[in-house]
């Protein structure tokens, strides 16, 4: 593979994104930028876990976050983020409702 194959680092996309922990703040954070204090308490994760696993996301270039005063948000990166997503769920609850 030539190093402007795009699979290598694609499959390590997809690897980041079969961990329930990280898929599952991913998805929280598609709506609407979100703090770690709140993932953390929706998730019922602990704020430790979660910023280790925001830092992965963001090195991924999977999630992007900003700062507001002391709080930082994360949201996705971009639009492809959460329109591949989405389109995922959507695909995922097709399936359920034709079987």
């Amino acid at each position: 593979m030539s190093t402007d194959d795009p699979v290598p680092e694609l499959a390590q996309t997809f690897r980041l994104l079969g961990d329930p922990t990280r898929l599952a703040i991913l998805l929280a954070c598609l709506a609407e930028p979100r703090p770690v204090g709140e993932l953390a308490a929706g998730l019922g994760l602990t704020p430790s876990l979660v910023s280790h696993h925001l830092r992965l996301l963001r090195t991924a270039r999977l999630l992007a976050a900003t700062r507001r005063g002391k709080q930082v948000f994360h949201a996705a990166a971009d639009r492809h983020i959460a329109d591949m997503l989405t389109a995922m769920l959507d695909h995922q609850a097709e399936d359920r409702h034709a079987a």
